[in-house]
């Protein structure tokens, strides 16, 4: 559980330090790899709370998500196709998933709890 949030820690503390300008044509790249990288991160705290994690699949899942994202937006650039706004669709989707599914489980985990103290008084 700690290496996502390790590691979005310091890719934040990376990002407000080094001064660093992406060239606009990386854009649509670097947008797709970053909603790739916020699915993987929430994906893996879902996994977690549902006592699934693992983190040779989350990190094999990182990298391989933004490489698969990159690699289409890379290929409708070449075809002439807007093939990164599928990747964002799919990204985005499933981001939202994650989210909704991790808000259910700490509502779960919280209404147990909140019966328990009941119980005990």
């Amino acid at each position: 559980m700690w290496l996502p949030v390790f590691g979005l820690l310091i890719g934040i503390t990376l990002g407000f330090l080094v001064d660093f300008d992406i060239p606009h044509e990386y854009s649509n790249y670097l947008s797709i790899a970053v909603l790739a990288a916020f699915d993987t991160l929430f994906g893996g705290i879902r996994a977690h709370l549902q006592n699934l994690y693992d983190e040779v699949v989350f990190v094999t899942g990182f990298f391989f998500n933004i490489v698969l994202a990159a690699g289409l937006a890379f290929l409708g650039v070449h075809l002439g196709v807007d093939l990164y706004l599928a990747a964002i669709f799919v990204f985005g989707v499933r981001l939202f998933q994650n989210i909704a599914q991790i808000r259910r489980i700490l509502i779960d985990k919280w209404s147990i709890s909140r019966k328990k103290q009941k119980k005990n008084l």
